[in-house]
């Protein structure tokens, strides 16, 4: 598995659909599996919801896209891929030769399992005249009478960018300009992702009246916040940054029922493809986020709070430059939390350890200002933090970090095993640090569905 797609909340249930090959665990044959959830947290798997259509422009996959409701049903707009001649070739990544267009796909009932595709594409080409690098992940949105929607593109030599296009039905679409856009880094790269000629997986939203644009490029996920102009209908950056410094790509937001802005995230392998293809299984999706942007337009994010119905019985934690904590993991499953007091050490070092070597660690060195795990190093949030607080979720390989609510790391570890890994917390301030552990518990019976 791979992208989130088409969040959307639907008669009181959490949907969740997501880029999966059924049949191999390796990327390829590209579905949309789907999930159902009643809080987020514990979900069952649903039928395949989307499946390429022999003959048809989805016939070599179904790719990324978002869910809307129009006209009381919930409405897929996606984006197919087919073998094409070289004229009409948009997915330009140094390996595949498909034509990437926007399709509509309809629900048939109301637990959303029977879908009906539009034969015909709803946006069949790029600009005229636009040799594209890409032209693929659609996300809708709709102002007054009319349905905008943004679509992942961009250019060698110019760089990746957002094309915007209008509607009034999402089935006749309009062309307008580039919603937004950037510049290349200089790299010389087969595929324009690694170059940012190309923007993946673009997702625009307003959160707190203030306007945000995600895309995925260079192997990371960029935010931006700053002026939208409704009028223009151009989008300005004033600030960005990178969402998470880890192993986390191709995000998508929905808007839950009582207005939260709610984040998924692909979490990628980091091991060999013939690891994970002898495994059985690669990818799965990061804990719901819940998105805010602050007084100056950082971008602000958190755990959601139905996370916390996973924790079993709770450890205090007290940690001195004399005493560090040492706890063997009879399970790896912990969410381990360090309040505002953490900001009066000069560091905290969170480490696992296995067999007694390191496997992992986070230094949070607030006498440098910054932060370090293996390869990743980036600034501490500027102070005040909006939650002056290190939040750490292990669960199996993954490790999701949110620093001051404003930084993120997720991470992939394979060598964890339980009851050979120890969770061990250090400072060198001069004061005790306090803490918080939980053991967090299973979500089913099989860790995986309800």
């Amino acid at each position: 598995m791979n992208d989130p797609n088409g969040p959307i909340y639907w008669k009181g249930k959490y949907h969740l659909f997501y880029q999966l090959n059924p049949h191999a665990a390796v990327w390829g044959d590209i579905h949309w599996g789907h999930a159902v959830s009643a809080d987020m947290i514990h979900w069952r798997h649903e039928p395949v919801a989307l499946a390429p259509t022999p003959g048809g422009a989805d016939s070599e996959g179904c790719f990324s896209g978002s869910a809307v409701v129009n006209d009381g049903r919930p409405t897929f707009i996606y984006t197919g891929v087919q073998n094409a001649a070289p004229d009409q070739v948009t997915l330009r990544d140094g390996n595949d030769k498909l034509r990437e267009t926007q399709m509509l796909a309809t629900a048939e009932d109301d637990v959303l399992w029977r879908w009906k595709k539009l034969e015909q594409p709803v946006i069949a080409s790029p600009p005229l005249g636009m040799k594209v690098t890409g032209f693929r992940d659609p996300c809708p949105w709709r102002e007054g009478d009319w349905w905008y929607c943004g679509v992942g593109s961009g250019e060698r030599g110019v760089g990746g960018c957002v094309l915007l296009y209008r509607s009034r039905d999402l089935r006749s679409w309009e062309y307008l300009h580039k919603l937004a856009e950037g510049k290349p880094n200089g790299k010389q790269a087969a595929n324009p992702c690694d170059s940012a000629e190309m923007w993946e997986c673009p997702d625009f939203f307003t959160v707190n009246q203030r306007t945000c644009l995600f895309y995925s490029t260079e192997g990371k996920v960029i935010w931006a916040t700053g002026d939208y102009d409704r009028d223009a209908l151009r989008f300005t950056p004033r600030r960005d940054g990178v969402l998470d410094h880890g192993a986390y790509y191709a995000p998508k937001s929905f808007l839950a029922p009582d207005g939260r802005r709610i984040l998924w995230g692909w979490i990628r392998e980091t091991r060999p493809d013939s690891a994970f293809e002898a495994a059985g299984w690669a990818g799965c999706m990061s804990l719901p986020r819940v998105l805010t942007i602050g007084a100056q337009g950082q971008l602000e994010m958190n755990p959601a709070k139905e996370v916390e119905s996973l924790r079993g019985a709770r450890e205090g934690v007290v940690v001195s430059s004399a005493a560090p904590f040492r706890r063997k993991l009879t399970d790896l499953a912990i969410e381990l939390h360090v309040p505002e007091n953490i900001l009066i050490a000069a560091t905290t070092t969170v480490r696992l350890l296995v067999d007694g070597r390191p496997a992992w660690e986070m230094v949070i060195d607030t006498a440098a200002r910054e932060a370090r795990s293996g390869e990743a190093r980036f600034p501490l949030p500027r102070l005040p933090w909006p939650h002056p607080t290190l939040r750490l979720f292990l669960d199996g390989s993954v490790i999701e970090c949110f620093i001051g609510g404003r930084e993120a790391l997720t991470s992939r570890v394979y060598t964890l095993k339980p009851n050979a890994t120890e969770l061990e917390i250090a400072t060198t301030g001069s004061k005790a640090i306090h803490a918080e552990l939980w053991a967090m518990t299973a979500i089913s019976r099989d860790r995986l569905t309800t």
